[in-house]
């Protein structure tokens, strides 16, 4: 039953980067987008991102439970040592939700409304920033639970180069996957090309912060190269993950994107993978004490219990899941066919 609940858990951090990660990056794509066409581009995100938007976050509440209640040590510490960038990636997500709710159903459209809109594009980049910081700080080995000051022990464990590298990295894969998922959403082929230059943008920009956190890696003297490099899994991962991206140019290029979303997640998942594998099962790697792995959980009973709940809440909630995301669907293709938006 551990491998059941760990497989849940690795599952929902990367349904939240693929479906998560995309509305934060639709709030990145709006921040970069002219006036002129931030207009269209918000019609068509909110059509991209409405069959994910009331429940991307459920992703993050299972993985944090799943923590809670199978892995307490690794909770307790990552809540600890790493509780300001949480409370910022927290804050984020509550002044995003808020103000992208309030810009689109207001009942009064004033000046209030600019306001509302670069609170969500700034959170958009924010959040999806500090998720990788936090990421890049449970395996760069800086926690440290012998620290004695309040700097070593609660500001020097994430605030480094390599986990803001990982967080910039974070940023613009978010921003790549909105891009990609837009294209086969736009209404109109100048939309459409506009999409497309902004999905090769952003994977530009996904690659070289990809070289930022090696080049970061290196410079705080963490494997990360090893890691990946250094086992047979990682190497396939990364191979395989290099071998569609060129298929995804070359689709790309010819403007084939009917599976687009399905490599540019493809992609995401490989590299997850690439990175993960190595250091399995420890989940935070710590500057003075053994690392926190996922082997040491809660006692038999209460992951047996946790995993029976994952499983028939699974019954109950994928379908429903399904059935929101083909009523989306479905009314935008019904809208589409009557000349709404």
């Amino acid at each position: 039953m551990l491998y059941i609940v760990i497989s849940y858990l690795w599952a929902s951090i990367l349904l939240y980067l693929l479906l998560g990660g995309a509305d934060f990056g639709a709030g990145i794509l709006e921040l970069f987008t002219s006036d002129k066409h931030r207009s269209n581009t918000r019609k068509t995100m909110y059509k991209a991102i409405g069959p994910i938007w009331e429940a991307n976050h459920m992703w993050l509440i299972i993985a944090i439970v799943i923590l809670f209640v199978g892995f307490p040590a690794i909770y307790t510490t990552a809540s600890v040592y790493l509780h300001i960038p949480l409370v910022i990636m927290l804050m984020g997500i509550i002044a995003r939700g808020t103000a992208f709710s309030f810009r689109n159903y207001d009942a009064v459209v004033d000046e209030m409304q600019l306001i509302y809109s670069r609170i969500f594009v700034y959170a958009s980049v924010i959040t999806p920033l500090f998720l990788g910081i936090i990421a890049g700080s449970t395996v760069a080995g800086r926690i440290d639970p012998a620290a004695h000051d309040f700097v070593s022990a609660y500001v020097f464990s994430w605030l480094h180069w390599f986990s803001v590298a990982v967080g910039l990295f974070t940023v613009s894969i978010c921003g790549f996957l909105a891009a990609v998922y837009l294209i086969g959403e736009a209404d109109n082929e100048t939309d459409r090309r506009r999409f497309i230059t902004k999905t090769k943008t952003t994977n530009i920009a996904a690659f070289a912060c990809g070289a930022l956190v090696f080049i970061a890696a290196k410079y705080e003297k963490i494997p990360l190269a090893e890691w990946i490099f250094g086992n047979a899994v990682g190497i396939l991962a990364i191979s395989a993950a290099s071998v569609s991206l060129i298929l995804f140019w070359w689709l790309l290029v010819r403007k084939k994107t009917q599976v687009l979303r399905v490599l540019a997640a493809f992609q995401v998942t490989m590299i997850l993978i690439a990175i993960t594998y190595r250091h399995y099962p420890n989940i935070i790697l710590q500057k003075s004490a053994p690392p926190l792995s996922l082997m040491n959980a809660a006692n038999d009973k209460t992951i047996a219990a946790l995993g029976w709940a994952l499983l028939i809440g699974s019954i109950f909630i994928l379908p429903a899941l399904f059935y929101l995301i083909y009523s989306f669907d479905r009314r935008n293709r019904k809208l589409a066919g009557t000349g709404h938006t």
